[in-house]
C-alpha cells in the first residue's frame, strides 16, 4: 500500500511515524534474537522480504491518491510473526519510495503502519488461530495472506478518512475510500492468498527444516505435503 509523497498533511505523517516506531524497535530485537539463535533463518527472511518487495511493487493506480496491489506480508507474518514482518515491510517501503517512487518518505510511517504493521499483526492472529484449529499450513498461509491484504487497505481507508473527512464525517470518508479500494482489493487478496499458499508449500518441499526449527510445522505435515508433490 503506497500513499504517495506529499498527499497526507504533515501532522498525520508525524502521528503514523510515532505509532510505527515501537513496532520496528521490537521487530529489530526479535530479528536479532532469531538470527543469533540460528543463522539458517536468514535465507528465509530474505525470501520473505523479496516476496513482499515484488508483490507490493505490482500496483494498480487508485483515485484515492494511493494504489491497489498485493502486499506479500502474509507469508512473513505466518513464518516470523508481525514484528519481524514490520521490519521487513518497512525496509521494502523505503526502497520502493527511493527506487520506484512508490509511496514516499513523508508518508512512510502511514504506509508502514498499514502494510508492514497492522495488516500483518491481525493476519498473524488469524494464522495462529487457524493452526490451533488444526488446519493445514497451505490453507492457513493463504487465508493469512488474504487477511493481511484486506486489513492493510481497511487501515489505509481509515488513515485517508482521518486526513480527509467528507463534510466533516470520518465515517462517510472511510466508507467512500473503502468502497473504492474494495473493487480491486478483494479479488487481489484472493489471488494473493492462493499464491502465498503455493509458495509456503513449495518452501516445505525444499527447505522444511527451517520452518520446523521455527515451530511452524511438524514432521507428519511435512511428509504429507511432500507426498502431495510425489
Amino acid at each position: 500500500m503506497h500513499i504517495m509523497e506529499g498527499y497526507l498533511p504533515m501532522e498525520w505523517c508525524i502521528v503514523w511515524f510515532v505509532l510505527s516506531i515501537p513496532f520496528i524497535i521490537v521487530g529489530l530485537w526479535q530479528m536479532k534474537k532469531l538470527i543469533d539463535k540460528d543463522q539458517k533463518v536468514l535465507p528465509l527472511m530474505a525470501v520473505c522480504g523479496a516476496f513482499v518487495f515484488v508483490l507490493s511493487a505490482l500496483k494498480i493506480p487508485s483515485v484515492t491518491g494511493s494504489c491497489s496491489h498485493p502486499t506479500g506480508t502474509g507469508l512473513s507474518a505466518s513464518f516470523f510473526g508481525p514484528f519481524v514482518t514490520a521490519v521487513l515491510g518497512t525496509i521494502v517501503l523505503i526502497f520502493q519510495a527511493l527506487l520506484l517512487a512508490h509511496g514516499g518518505l513523508t508518508t512512510l510511517g502511514a504506509n508502514a503502519f498499514s502494510m508492514a504493521i497492522f495488516g500483518p499483526l491481525v493476519a498473524w492472529g488469524v494464522f495462529v488461530a487457524l493452526r490451533k484449529a488444526g488446519l493445514g499450513l497451505g490453507l492457513c498461509v493463504g487465508v493469512t495472506a488474504a487477511v493481511a491484504n484486506l486489513v492493510t487497505y481497511t487501515v489505509t481507508s481509515f488513515q485517508l478518512a482521518l486526513a480527509f473527512p467528507i463534510d466533516g464525517s470520518i465515517v462517510a470518508a472511510f466508507t467512500a475510500f473503502g468502497t473504492i479500494f474494495a473493487v480491486t482489493q478483494i479479488p487481489l487478496a484472493i489471488i494473493e492468498g492462493i499464491i502465498c499458499a503455493l509458495v509456503a508449500k513449495f518452501i516445505v518441499r525444499v527447505k522444511p527444516e527451517i520452518l520446523k526449527s521455527l515451530g511452524i510445522i511438524e514432521d507428519a505435515e511435512i511428509a504429507k505435503i511432500q507426498g502431495e508433490a510425489a
